[in-house]
Order: C-alpha cells, then sequence, then structure tokens
C-alpha cells in the first residue's frame, strides 16, 4: 500500500510545529503510521467532531492531541493540533475541529 500524503488544514502544522521537540516528535511517527494504514498506539475516535475523525493522544509529561481523517482516498487531514491543559477536551478545541472538517468537505465537494 502506498504511503498516503498528509494534508494541514488551516493552522494545524504550524501549531504542531509549536509543540516541544519530544511531542513533535511522536505526532510525526504516529502520523507516519497513519499514512502507511496502521493505526497509531495511543487513538481514539471522535465521533463529536465528525464521522471518521480520530485523535492522536500525546503524553510527554503535557498531553498533546492531533485530530485528524484518514478515510480519504487522497490522504490524510490533519484538522487540528493542541496542547491538552485540562482533563475534558475544551469545546473550543472540538469545534475548530468540527468548522476545519467542513471546510475538507465542502473542498472535496467542489472538485
Amino acid at each position: 500500500m502506498a504511503e498516503k500524503p498528509v494534508r494541514w488544514v488551516g493552522s494545524s502544522l504550524d501549531d504542531l510545529r509549536a509543540f516541544p521537540g519530544d511531542a513533535r516528535r511522536i505526532a510525526g511517527h504516529q502520523l507516519y503510521l497513519v499514512q502507511l494504514g496502521l493505526d497509531p498506539s495511543d487513538r481514539t475516535l471522535m465521533p463529536s467532531i465528525g464521522s471518521g475523525v480520530a485523535e492522536i493522544r500525546i503524553h510527554t509529561g503535557l498531553e498533546h492531541r492531533v485530530f485528524y481523517i484518514a478515510k480519504f482516498s487522497e490522504g490524510i487531514y490533519v484538522l487540528h493540533a493542541f496542547q491538552k491543559k485540562t482533563r475534558k477536551t475544551p469545546r473550543r478545541e472540538i469545534e475548530l475541529a468540527r468548522h476545519r472538517l467542513h471546510e475538507v468537505i465542502r473542498m472535496r465537494t467542489v472538485r
């Protein structure tokens, strides 16, 4: 199976680049696994964002999250990357990812 390209939505690439080095390396490795069609080592589905959206959980003393969707044939869309500071994912983070998912869907239907 060929590697799927990663497509960054909104500021997700810049947000991931702002992670500390150890979290950035883990996120990169986990996204590479997704590119190969494998599951990340710590992943959960996020139906509150949309069908097929998953969350990579990164634990390095700090908590980081990467929301992505990999169900489309043309690539993996990274919707959002952020540092999680509370036990529950803040509503604004979910809403931002949901908005970006709608952008992806809209862009795909225009083609």
